[in-house]
């Protein structure tokens, strides 16, 4: 019989959490678009449009484009902190083919290759976010140029600062799990001295049946 608590397989966990991280990214992404639409048309043209935007189809479009647009963010994302990445990589391992080993050892540690997998999760999302907070404090700064408001000066000051303190946070979150990824990766697939017995790896918690 089926143990009703059984995890579920790894890879439908891993795809499921791919799913949701660039869901989570893409929704900033797609805010920051709508924003900058805002800008463009205009109040009269946005107060028209708003009674669609609510409607469900319209949200069913926009969580499928809310997925597309957190792709190209993520690659976008990726392919911009790459060199600092591969900068941060280097004071753990000397060469591509060191950390490649390593991650090989890695994957046969069921265990830790899973708290790996949800640190590289997190790592993503800040990824993701430090190009979102800047893109959603420059739309929302165009959008306010359109619309008559009080303060408008120190609404966009507090928004333009707002963002790029939030950007700054996400950036260095996203250096921080970078760094401590690299340093556990290389002190858990670690050789022993020749002679020494390899550690035991932790076990999952049993569940009782």
């Amino acid at each position: 019989m089926t143990n009703p608590t059984q995890p579920e397989p790894p890879t439908l966990a891993a795809a499921t959490a791919m799913f949701v991280e660039v869901l989570v990214v893409g929704i900033g992404a797609l805010t920051a678009a709508v924003l900058l639409l805002i800008a463009l048309i205009g109040p009269v043209p946005t107060a028209k449009l708003a009674p669609i935007a609510g409607s469900s189809a319209a949200a069913a479009v926009g969580l499928a484009a809310a997925y597309a647009v957190g792709i190209l963010v993520d690659r976008a994302a990726d392919t911009i902190l790459t060199p600092h990445r591969r900068r941060l990589r280097t004071h753990y391992f000397p060469s591509n083919t060191a950390y490649a080993q390593a991650r090989l050892r890695l994957a046969d540690m069921p265990v830790l290759a899973a708290r790996a997998d949800y640190a590289r999760s997190r790592m993503r999302i800040c990824r993701g976010w430090t190009l979102n907070t800047l893109a959603l404090a420059l739309t929302a700064d165009l959008a306010m140029l359109r619309y008559s408001i009080e303060h408008r000066p120190l609404i966009l000051g507090a928004t333009s600062t707002l963002g790029i303190a939030t950007a700054f946070g996400f950036y260095r979150a996203w250096r921080a799990l970078t760094v401590t990824g690299y340093r556990k990766l290389a002190e858990q697939t670690a050789l022993p001295p020749a002679g020494q017995p390899v550690p035991a790896q932790p076990q999952p918690n049993s569940v009782s049946p």
